[in-house]
């Protein structure tokens, strides 16, 4: 099956909330490759890459976030990239 790439930038109360962390557990349920990371712009940035199944699951997931965050914009735009898991990457 063709791999999908896609990065997202999640903006809205996202930071301070888990969402990274839940980000990494859900990513890697779904069996999703790629980083995510917080910016100094108040946003989360990721990289997801994975089945367009699983990917589209992920999107769907970072539309609500975890409990205590609120998700008021998701950009996806492709991307390019392989990864071997899914890891944090440090503040951008």
């Amino acid at each position: 099956m063709t791999q999908v790439v896609r990065r997202l930038l999640i903006r809205g109360v996202v930071q301070g909330v888990g969402f990274r962390y839940s980000m990494l557990a859900q990513a890697r349920l779904l069996g999703i490759t790629g980083w995510v990371r917080n910016r100094r712009d108040g946003r989360v940035e990721a990289v997801v890459a994975g089945d367009p199944g699983q990917v589209e699951a992920m999107l769907a997931w970072s539309h609500i976030g975890p409990a205590g965050s609120s998700v008021d914009e998701l950009v996806a735009e492709p991307a390019t990239g392989e990864f071997l898991d899914f890891g944090l990457r440090p503040t951008a």
